[in-house]
């Protein structure tokens, strides 16, 4: 086989063989299912499926267009020219005071340890002994 050539691809589906270099040509300018605009190939489509960019278009300007390269022009912020507005003093009327809810505290109550009754008989004798 000759470098140029191409190997044709056939499947085989319920013992029917199909090419699907063929099928793939004929579909070509199908609409593609989503919200991307595109025809099976890749192309932008506009309205009325009419084609706004090829698919060649596209990967040239992805390609063409620098990535990560800072800008050297300075961006300035823009300067207002206008009066500052007037201080006004605002009052407030009717101020009345708010009352915080009271927090009610709950009593939780705690381990008190037992109270050591006077050791009594072979305790009292073992205690010095060790």
């Amino acid at each position: 086989m000759r470098p140029t050539q191409t190997k044709k691809v056939y499947k085989t589906m319920q013992g029917r063989t199909i090419d699907i270099d063929r099928l793939r040509a004929q579909n070509e300018d199908v609409v593609a299912v989503g919200n991307m605009k595109v025809n099976a190939r890749g192309d932008m489509i506009g309205n009325g499926g009419q084609i706004v960019k090829t698919k060649e278009q596209i990967m040239k300007d992805y390609y063409e267009k620098p990535k990560g390269v800072v800008s050297d022009a300075v961006e300035k912020m823009p300067v207002d020219n206008t009066t500052p507005a007037e201080v006004v003093e605002t009052k407030i009327l009717n101020q009345e005071v708010i009352k915080q809810p009271q927090v009610q505290t709950k009593t939780v109550k705690t381990f008190k340890p037992k109270e050591e009754a006077p050791k009594s008989g072979i305790d009292a004798a073992l205690d010095g002994i060790e």
